[in-house]
This record gives structure tokens, C-alpha cells and sequence, in this order.
């Protein structure tokens, strides 16, 4: 059978059902009241994507490192397309609207849509808000919106957190719930316990309209705090509700309204209604025998619940115990965290996560789950996300914190944070769910914890000087002869960087200012003008120069793989590539697409024109001398010359460290090692998977012989080489590059100084050894 009534399942049949689906049977079968409706159930799922013959094509699909995000964008994009554009059976086709017809007396029903995966909402691990909710749908749509729930299986946060959990694809099925609408009149959440400490206490969020302004975090809700014990209201907040969702009653769709000025201030919910909460939280904790948080709506005043699922999040406290520690042993290994830890005990913690970036900063909290809502950061905001990606960054720099869900200490947050000097914690894995949008926090970007309200001691957003963070005591740096430079991914970390005292910029990444513009270059160029895009460059490039000048500055050509064109206004037309690091990028998409790489060219060469002679520019992905003889080409059509200005390639593939003589003798005045892809393409090992990542060694004696093979050879050649990879800022591979003669290493902002110390002590040693 393809479907089943909501009453016929409970909490048994999470396997057939899933969690959600299972979760709102149990609580029909308690008497609670809940909307009507039936679940098309995982089996279904399972069965299209068998008979259809697709499974083997998908899993292989989403098969994919998680920390790529790249990769994780293909995976979502592949699976959607699969599932979408292959025929549902007729016969379960025919079921599903058999009983939706069934719901609508007279009338055709409107309906929520709603995906329940088989491993979501468990007792450990909350997968919340990872798959799709489709709202107000009628039967035109139905179908439609069902397959897109089983897509959504597959959306990048939700194959992430997988991967994280260790929950393999193959084995997570997808129901869904097909449910009558409530026209809530005043909807929310409620958490029948603290959801950190576990205290008996009910908090309550509601919001007018439809719940999904409050989850989606569009806008801030009433917060209203009940003491269990006192049987009491301790605390009421009211907050300013400028919009909220409803069901356009000419359309049917889901729209977002203003509020009318005497609602927009007033208390959403009464005592009473308060009290009848209250009630239905103490009743479904007890039903369950473990504290529940609870999705409501209130329609001409009669109370509905239309979602159920355990906190996860609450913190063991035993005296004598480890105090604080995480709910489940599968959070500490996934490094997942929701609240204190052993270090950070105190019950105040609202969520912590990864201390990405170090500072402390009060704010009101910014939920940002969708792109159009950035506008919503203002200066002096804490800005709480999935992930960050290049779009965010116009964002970022406005916020005084950032808070994700997901990535570690070497994703685009944290290095895009620690750039700017804005404190940051990552990694918290349910940060957007837990914390309130518009609430006064204090992150903690050494501790990695989120408190709640203003810290006296931390830095107001308004007055936050990222560069002040970064600026020496004392401007005297180490004295060395092998260079220390900086890598800088984004103007605005100029001042900062310049603060490190760094011997010049080794690496200045171009991406965030094309990435930024919203447009393909190509659609850029379209739309605005050649000049116009050569502005643009100019504008960042010039920022970071001018900082550092007489100090050399070595600006990359565009690197970006096409998934991250992809995305951009104009990138329809980009390939889908299996692979994209090893596809179409660097200077084999310049030389195939030249026109946006003349303008980058002719961008630098106006630069040069303006008396930036510090300027360098460097070729990513360069294999051998054929391409160095078009790159060289279009340099002079662009008024560059090869012969009189610097230039170099990046040393990334095999290829290039064994054909250096013949680049050399092409004409280059440098070349500079990135160490992630010349150990990944060594090795064949991706760093990010997690079945091979313990054999990703930028120190493997292969990786090292390139390495110096190549710095022995350019000695010879009068070549100057450096290195602007992670593993510049090793210890081991310092000491290393200085032995074999490198002419500068270039470390990221916040690890500057300590390659410096280590540089000074090599030198040191190797003179102290040549003396003795």
C-alpha cells in the first residue's frame, strides 16, 4: 500500500513512515488534537527509485566529501534532477490523489506537504528543518510536491549532516505527510524543557499567521517562559512583528503580509491560551517520557499540533560526572555540538560549536536561512547561518559575530572571519534552530560558545575594530631572510593582514570580488560593460596594493570552480562537471574563454598604469609551457609586458613541478606552491573524505621530493619560488622549505606570526650548524 491514514501509524513505524509521520500518529492515538491527514509512506519512495532503476546513479551521486562545498551543490542539483524528471507510477499516482480527494468535503483541500525521513527526529539526533515543508498545496501541485520532498532527501545540508552522523545514504528512506491545513490565525514552538539544561521550564515562541515566518526566522517571535514548578508565567517578551505568513484567500498561495500597527507591538498570546499550552506541552512530554519540542497553531481559537520530536540538545549535568557533556556520544565524534561543554559548564550556554576565529562580541542574534534575507544584517548584528558562502560575505562584513551551523575550522566561515577579525564560532549544528532572531547574545570566538545578552566586557558590533585584533604591540617583527608573506581571499582584510607585518601579500585571491558581483563575468561584462567589470577588480585590488605598497603583491588570475559559477546570474549555461576541482578552472578556462580573462589582464595593466608597480600577477593551474605561451600573449594584447613586469605560475599538479625547466625558461619570475591540490593530485587522496583523509600528507616524502626538486631547480634558474598552501604554516614543512632554500612563505593573517618565529629559528639553527 503507497499510502496510510495518520491514525493507523504510531511510534513503531517510524521504518514505514518515518519520524514525523510516526510522531503525529502516536499523538492521535493520545487523543491530541491533530489536523487530519495521511502519509505516502517510505516503502514508495524506496520502490520509484528501484523500479525506476535509478538508486545506483543516485547514492553514487551524493557520495561526496562533506566539507566541499562545491561537490555538496552537485550532489543536491544531480539528485533533484533525477527524481524529478523520472514518471511516477500511475497506480501510486492514482492512491495519492484518491485520498486527498477524500479530505476535501465539498471543496478542494488545501494541504501542507511535508517530508518525514526514516532517521529524522530520533531520541539522538534531531534532523530538523533538513528536508522540505511545502505549504497551502491543492491537487494540481500535489504530485509535484512530493517528489520534491523525496529530492530534498538530498539537499547539501541534509547529505552533510549524513556524512557528519554517519548515517549512510542508501539506508535513509523518505515518507511524507500529507496533511489539512490549519489557517492559523497565531502559530509557533514550544519547548516543554530548557533545551540546553533540561530545567523545567516551557518556553513558548509564537508569531501571527503561519508558523513558517517563525522557523524560517522571517520574523521574530513573542517569547513567553513558564515555570513548571511555580506553575507560573515567569517571563514575557514581546517583539515587534512587522510581517507574518497567511494563505492569499484569492490564489490560495502562501503570502507574506505586513502587519497592521496595532498588532505589530501587541502580546500574541493570552493567558489562557498560554495556560492550554502549557497543558498540551506537559501532556506530550508525558506521553513520550522525554521533553518535546512542539510545533502549534491556533485557528478561531481552537489549538492544533502539527509536529512533535525530542530536544537532543539538552546537556548531561551529573555531579561528580563530566558536567556539560553533549546528549550523545555521536555528537562529541562528529564534533556536532549543541550546548555547554566540560570547559564551558555553565547553564547559560545557548549553543556552542567550533571558536573559529577569536574575540568576544555582543549582538542581536540574524537567522539567515536564505539569501534574500542578508538585508536583514545590519552593523553590530551576531549573524547565525547554515554555511557561509561568497554571497555572504557583503553580510559578514557588516556583522560584529558569526555563528554556522556546519564546517570546521578550515571552512569559508572560518577563514573568511578570521580575515576580516570577526569573531566566530562554526560548527554548532543547530545554532539557526536554537537561537532566537533578534535576541542580544555574547559569542565567544576563543571558547566557541554562545551566551545569552550583553557582555560588558566584549566589543559593541558598533565599535568593533576588526584590524585593532590583529595589530602587533610592538611593530618590530622578526628579522629573517627567507620572506614571509600573507594570503588575503578578500580586500577587507587589507588593513589587517598589513598589521601582521608581512614582507608583501603572497596569495591575493580575485573569486570574492567576481563571486560577489552576483553575475557570471561574462553576463557582468554583458550587462554593465567591460570597463565597468575591469572597475570592479580595480576597486579591490587597488585596496589591498595601496595597503602594502612598496611591498610586493601577488594577485591570481580567476580560479573558481563552474559549480560555483553555477550558481551566479548567467551560469546556466556552466557544464556539469563530476569532479569540478579537476574540470574546467584556472588557466585552462581562461585560455578556452578568454574574453573575461583579457579583462582581469586589463584591469592589472591599468593598476600598473596607476604607479602600482608592487603588482605581481600570478596563473593558477598551469601545466607546461604551451599554456605560458598563450598566457604571455594575452598579457601583452592587454598591455602587460611579460618581460618587464613580475608574473609566476602556482606549482599544483605533478605536471608543473616536473616541467619547471621548461617553464622557466618560458619567462616566469616565480612560481608558487599550493600545497592542497599538489598533495591531492600526488596522492590521489581528497583530503575531506573520510575513508581515505588519514593518507592526506602535504609531508609524504613524494610531496616533499616535488617540492624540492622544483625549489633546487628554480635556484639554478634564478626562479624565485614560494609556497601559499596550508601546510605553509607547518612547523615541519617550514622548517623544511627553509632548508631548501625557498624565497618566501606566505601564511594565512592569523598564523603570520608565529611562521615568522619559526622562520627566524631554522635560519638560526642552519647558520649555528654551518659556524660549529
Amino acid at each position: 500500500m503507497a499510502v496510510l491514514w495518520l491514525e493507523d501509524v504510531d511510534a513503531d513505524d517510524v521504518g514505514t513512515v518515518g519520524g514525523k509521520a510516526a510522531s503525529l500518529g502516536e499523538l492521535i492515538g493520545a487523543g491530541l488534537p491533530v489536523p487530519p491527514g495521511f502519509t505516502v509512506t517510505a516503502g514508495t519512495y524506496r520502490d520509484f527509485i528501484e523500479e525506476s532503476g535509478i538508486d545506483d546513479e543516485l547514492f553514487s551521486a551524493v557520495d561526496v566529501d562533506p566539507e566541499d562545498s562545491a561537490a555538496l551543490r552537485e550532489a543536491e542539483e544531480a539528485a533533484e534532477e533525477l527524481i524529478l524528471e523520472t514518471p511516477l507510477p500511475d497506480e501510486v499516482r492514482d492512491e495519492i490523489l484518491d485520498r486527498y480527494r477524500s479530505m476535501g468535503d465539498d471543496e478542494e483541500a488545501f494541504v501542507a506537504v511535508r517530508s518525514s525521513a526514516t532517521a529524522e527526529d530520533l531520541p539522538d539526533s534531531s534532523f530538523a528543518g533538513q528536508q522540505e515543508t511545502f505549504l497551502n498545496v491543492r491537487e494540481a501541485d500535489l504530485i509535484r510536491r512530493v517528489k520534491e520532498c523525496w529530492a530534498s532527501l538530498f539537499t547539501q545540508r541534509a547529505i552533510y549532516y549524513r556524512q557528519q552522523r554517519g548515517f549512510p545514504h542508501a539506508e535513509v528512506d523518505i515518507a511524507v505527510v500529507i496533511q489539512r491545513m490549519v489557517d492559523a490565525d497565531k502559530s509557533g514552538v514550544m519547548f516543554t524543557s530548557h533545551p540546553s539544561t533540561g530545567d523545567p521550564q516551557i518556553t513558548i515562541e509564537a508569531a501571527w499567521g503561519l508558523g513558517e515566518a517563525v522557523v524560517s526566522g522571517t520574523v521574530s517571535p513573542d517569547n513567553y517562559v513558564y515555570d513548571r514548578d511555580r506553575g507560573a508565567v515567569d517571563d514575557v517578551t514581546i517583539a515587534e512583528k512587522k510581517v507574518e505568513m497567511v494563505k492569499d484567500p484569492e490564489s490560495g498561495e502562501t503570502v507574506q503580509l505586513d502587519i497592521d500597527d496595532d498588532r505589530r507591538e501587541s502580546r500574541v498570546l493570552s493567558d489562557e491560551e498560554i495556560d492550554r499550552l502549557v497543558t498540551l506541552g506537559e501532556r506530550v512530554e508525558d506521553h513520550y517520557g522525554t521533553p518535546q519540542d512542539v510545533e502549534w497553531a491556533i485557528h478561531d481559537g481552537e489549538i492544533f499540533m502539527l509536529q512533535s520530536r525530542p530536544i537532543t540538545t539538552i546537556q548531561e549535568s551529573d555531579e561528580g560526572d563530566d558536567a556539560g557533556t553533549d546528549a550523545t556520544a555521536d555528537d562529541r565524534e562528529s564534533g556536532t555540538r549543541g550546548g555547554s561543554t566540560a570547559e564551558d559548564s555553565d547553564a547559560d550556554v545557548l549553543v556552542d560549536g567550533l571558536g573559529a576565529s577569536p574575540g568576544i562580541v555582543s549582538g542581536a542574534v540574524r537567522i539567515v536561512h536564505k539569501l534574500d534575507h542578508l538585508d536583514q544584517v545590519q552593523e553590530g548584528d551576531v549573524m547565525v547561518t547554515e554555511m557561509t558562502m561568497p554571497d555572504m560575505v557583503p553580510a559578514m562584513k557588516r556583522a560584529a559575530g558569526i555563528v554556522t551551523d556546519e564546517g570546521g575550522m578550515t571552512s569559508h566561515a572560518a577563514i573568511i572571519s578570521r580575515e576580516l577579525g570577526v569573531p566566530a564560532v562554526v560548527g554548532t549544528g543547530n545554532g539557526t534552530r536554537l537561537l532566537e532572531d533578534g535576541r542580544n547574545v555574547t559569542l565567544d570566538g576563543d571558547k566557541g560558545t554562545i551566551r545569552p545578552g550583553t557582555d560588558d566586557d566584549a566589543e559593541s558590533g558598533e565599535e568593533f575594530e576588526p584590524v585593532e585584533a590583529a595589530r602587533p604591540e610592538t611593530p618590530v617583527k622578526p628579522m629573517t631572510a627567507t620572506e614571509v608573506k600573507v594570503n588575503v581571499s578578500i580586500p577587507e582584510a587589507a588593513e589587517r593582514a598589513a598589521a601582521t607585518g608581512a614582507d608583501g601579500v603572497g596569495l591575493l585571491r580575485i573569486e570574492h570580488m567576481v563571486l560577489s558581483l552576483g553575475k557570471t563575468p561574462e553576463r557582468y561584462i554583458s550587462d554593465h560593460g567591460a570597463r565597468a567589470y575591469q572597475d570592479e577588480l580595480i576597486e579591490g585590488v587597488r585596496r589591498v596594493a595601496e595597503e602594502f605598497y612598496p611591498r610586493p603583491v601577488r594577485v591570481r588570475t580567476i580560479d573558481a570552480p563552474t559549480d560555483e559559477f553555477r550558481d551566479l546570474e548567467g551560469g546556466d549555461g556552466e557544464p556539469n562537471e563530476h569532479n569540478p576541482m579537476l574540470g574546467w578552472r584556472g588557466i585552462r578556462r581562461s585560455l578556452d574563454k578568454p574574453e573575461p580573462f583579457r579583462q582581469e589582464l586589463a584591469a592589472f595593466a591599468r593598476l600598473l598604469e596607476m604607479g602600482y608597480d608592487n603588482l605581481e600577477v600570478m596563473f593558477p593551474l598551469v601545466n607546461d609551457a604551451t599554456e605560458i605561451e598563450g598566457i604571455k600573449r594575452h598579457m601583452r594584447e592587454s598591455g602587460i609586458d611579460p618581460e618587464t613586469n613580475r608574473w609566476g605560475v602556482m606549482i599544483e599538479t605533478p605536471a608543473s613541478a616536473l616541467q619547471i625547466e621548461e617553464l622557466a625558461a618560458a619567462g616566469i619570475d616565480f612560481a608558487s606552491f599550493g600545497t592542497n591540490d599538489l598533495t591531492q593530485y600526488t596522492l590521489a587522496v581528497d583530503r575531506n573524505n573520510e575513508n581515505v583523509a588519514d593518507r592526506f600528507d602535504e609531508l609524504h616524502p613524494a610531496v616533499l621530493t616535488l617540492i624540492g626538486d622544483t625549489i633546487e631547480t628554480c635556484r639554478e634558474l634564478g626562479v624565485d619560488t614560494s609556497i601559499c598552501g596550508q601546510a605553509g604554516s607547518k612547523s615541519e614543512m617550514v622548517d623544511f622549505l627553509v632548508e631548501q632554500g625557498v624565497s618566501s612563505i606566505s601564511a594565512n593573517i592569523d598564523a603570520v606570526r608565529d611562521v615568522q618565529h619559526e622562520v627566524k629559528r631554522t635560519e638560526q639553527r642552519l647558520l649555528l650548524d654551518s659556524v660549529r
